[in-house]
């Protein structure tokens, strides 16, 4: 990456590191947002936070 000055290089890097950041802070809790919006499948036991937590 010699076509870049000095600044911008650690701008980028500041950037891709809060980036990479916010993912793994936030993966989680939405991967469950998403199961608690679409619900559980038809037959299967209802769920909650409680019941996620517990097991």
């Amino acid at each position: 990456m010699g076509l870049l000055k000095p600044g911008i290089k650690s701008r980028l890097e500041s950037v891709t590191q809060m980036i990479k950041t916010s993912y793994h802070i936030a993966f989680i809790p939405f991967v469950i947002y998403m199961g608690f919006k679409k619900g559980p499948e038809v037959g299967g036991p209802t769920f909650g936070l409680l019941s996620l937590l517990w097991q």
